[in-house]
């Protein structure tokens, strides 16, 4: 089965819906684009058995941002005869550290989730997403749009993905045996997942390809959606079988 005639699954992150990667998808017309939506699912574990379980297609290409990372390599944990492709963008593979790193991110978490129930899904999103963009794009039409995807949100589903990303599991072991071509895509300005962590990540992985995206934060399917789908497009027509290209790496 070719890639454009299968799946391209996208998963998106902490809160995000389909919008995250709807512009990214609409540069990607020839592939069947497939965004899940996670509702109250609260387990990394129980998001890669959803995206499993509601792909009927026996093979797939595989994106995911953010959150979404986590969730792919999962899947890959889970069934990697299926996965043809994996891109993981702005993402992780490392569990909850230990000791006061762990403290700190359960109480920033924690102050973000008081602050959607007392305040409003809006007005924690006015704060957490001025971090995770540009700072060009504070105040723009894109940030808006930013924060009308976390107002569709309810606290209750965020109370899920916070606990979700609390208990992640760890992909270290995972990522020296995945065998399908593999694209790690990071911005260049992107302070929640850096970029040193991708060049880490990316060197973990036989044959991946590392891209950077420029002049772009944490949200880049959103913020740069065309320099996302070149890359993308770039990914998808390398060859399932083997992996990718280890030349021009985007270092």
């Amino acid at each position: 089965m070719s890639v454009e005639r299968s799946p391209l699954l996208l998963l998106p992150g902490l809160l995000c819906d389909h919008v995250a990667w709807a512009a990214t998808a609409a540069a990607l017309p020839q592939y069947d684009c497939r965004v899940p939506t996670w509702g109250m699912l609260d387990t990394i574990d129980a998001m890669a058995d959803h995206v499993l379980a509601s792909t009927a297609e026996p093979c797939f290409a595989l994106a995911g941002h953010s959150m979404g990372g986590r969730v792919a390599l999962e899947v890959v944990r889970r069934a990697p005869h299926r996965v043809t492709h994996l891109a993981l963008l702005d993402t992780g593979y490392q569990a909850l550290p230990d000791g006061e790193a762990a403290e700190k991110e359960r109480a920033g978490r924690a102050a973000l989730l008081a602050r959607a129930r007392e305040a409003g899904m809006r007005a924690m999103g006015q704060v957490w997403a001025t971090g995770m963009v540009h700072p060009d794009q504070i105040g723009t039409p894109l940030f808006g749009a930013i924060l009308d995807m976390i107002e569709r949100s309810h606290p209750d589903q965020f109370a899920a993905q916070i606990h979700a990303l609390l208990g992640r599991p760890d992909a270290t072991s995972l990522l020296g045996g995945v065998r399908c071509p593999t694209l790690v895509l990071c911005a260049r300005q992107d302070t929640w997942s850096p970029l040193a962590r991708h060049e880490v990540m990316a060197g973990l992985i036989p044959g991946s390809v590392l891209h950077v995206i420029e002049h772009s934060g944490h949200m880049s399917p959103m913020e740069r959606p065309q320099d996302v789908a070149q890359a993308m497009r770039t990914w998808l027509a390398w060859p399932a079988s083997g992996t990718a290209p280890t030349e021009g790496r985007d270092a």
